[in-house]
């Protein structure tokens, strides 16, 4: 008996066949799009975005200025407009730093253990200066520093406005270039309280500070960025550490006995050097269990975050010592700057934002459990949890500036909206965008 039609397994393999052919052959040929509907993303932010573009890869840092986006990967730098998240120029690079604002802003890129740096310009990528000596470069809102060391155990620490071709001054400093290298490599100052929805650079370079640390040989040398200077030198012991926070030079101690840790901070005032507050009993979390200092406190340009004995969180004025919050058990400081700090409610559900100019609750929002936030100087930003959201506010008001649901990360706040990332898509979220339903 004759046997029935082809089979389904026949008929697949003799379409996939024609299909190929008509590819080879340039007839017709669909893997181009089909590819395309693969692997295209699905939104950020919809209906909230202005903005959506694919990106070179995961970005170890985004900045927004001067009408560009630049975005610092492992072994390149890339800028994107501000507008239409249009590529506008890639340079390979190791490291990556933004100095400047809108009108002055300028991208200071180099390679790793290889000296110097270039200047370049976030429109353009043209190259505005170049320098072939430093050996650590350090960006800020109106100025860069570098360091170089010409000979063994001198160095030099130079400042340049962002596009300037002529130091603003020079000061010579201890041997020290062997711990500092690439683009703004730590110095002993206060830090961001990190999560994991809002990048720590994301408030984009600060204004240099009054005075600065530069950490070496066991010491810490307290450079006076006005004048050019160097004001004052500590020499922390083993159970100490230094900080430099606002116009004080903090030195912690933890000192291991009776099976626990002793803690006390003396602010000293330089040039004199002269103690001007301290507080025995003042844990700053510098130290890890063993008394161990190996931690920078918390905290913003001059305000530092503490715990009590009991265990309660403060938050203290570097300049005089105030206690300008004192909080209860459970409750926790999410983000704070010299204007503001956020704090979580006990039960996780309330975010409160308080004033210090104010003294007092500046405004609060409903948050649900595990939520973060951060601070900037254009936004307080509330990352959301069950489910996932990113609410931009005002820090004075608390109203909405943007508002999208999703689980993608903030790389940048500018003065006009939020930069978001999710895997290798970029998106840019405008304030005063319709908030998501």
């Amino acid at each position: 008996m004759a046997s029935g039609g082809p089979s389904a397994k026949s008929v697949a393999l003799v379409g996939v066949v024609v299909v190929i052919v008509l590819a080879t052959t340039g007839v017709w040929n669909p893997f181009p799009k089909l590819w395309s509907w693969i692997t295209q993303s699905d939104p950020i932010a919809p209906g909230v975005a202005t903005w959506q573009t694919a990106i070179g890869g995961s970005p170890q840092s985004v900045t927004i200025t001067g009408g560009a986006v630049v975005v610092e990967y492992r072994t390149s730098v890339e800028a994107y407009g501000l507008t239409a998240g249009v590529q506008l120029w890639k340079s390979d690079a190791d490291w990556a730093g933004v100095a400047g604002g809108d009108s002055d802003a300028v991208v200071v890129v180099g390679r790793l253990l290889t000296k110097g740096y270039e200047v370049l310009d976030p429109a353009t990528g043209a190259v505005r200066r170049r320098d072939t000596a430093a050996t650590a470069v350090w960006t800020y809102a109106d100025a860069i520093l570098d360091l170089r060391c010409p000979a063994a155990g001198e160095c030099e620490l130079t400042a340049w406005e962002p596009r300037g071709t002529k130091p603003m001054w020079t000061v010579s400093t201890a041997g020290i270039g062997f711990v500092l290298n690439a683009s703004n490599p730590d110095l002993p100052d206060t830090q961001p309280i990190g999560n994991d929805r809002v990048d720590a650079r994301a408030a984009g370079p600060k204004p240099l500070p009054g005075l600065i640390g530069l950490p070496g040989d066991g010491k810490v040398q307290i450079i006076d960025t006005a004048q050019g200077r160097v004001a004052l030198t500590r020499t922390p012991s083993r159970n100490q550490r230094v900080a430099v926070v606002g116009s004080r030079v903090l030195t912690v101690t933890g000192e291991a006995r009776d099976g626990t840790c002793y803690y006390g901070v003396v602010a000293h005032d330089p040039p004199s050097g002269q103690p001007v507050w301290q507080r025995d009993g003042l844990n700053l979390r510098t130290a890890t269990n063993d008394c161990k200092q190996e931690r920078d406190p918390a905290g913003g340009s001059d305000v530092v975050l503490g715990v009590d004995p009991v265990g309660r969180p403060e938050l203290i004025a570097a300049h005089d010592g105030r206690d300008l919050w004192h909080g209860q058990k459970d409750q926790a400081v999410l983000a704070v700057n010299n204007s503001y700090a956020l704090i979580r409610s006990a039960d996780e559900r309330t975010v409160t934002a308080r004033s210090f100019s104010r003294g007092s609750v500046a405004w609060r929002r409903t948050v649900n459990p595990g939520a973060s936030a951060s601070l900037t100087p254009y936004a307080a930003i509330i990352a959301d949890a069950k489910p996932s959201r990113i609410v931009a506010l005002s820090p004075r008001t608390g109203g909405v500036l943007t508002e999208a649901r999703t689980d993608a990360k903030v790389f940048a706040a500018g003065p006009g909206g939020l930069i978001l990332v999710s895997g290798r898509d970029m998106a840019y979220l405008p304030y005063a965008s319709a908030p998501a339903r």
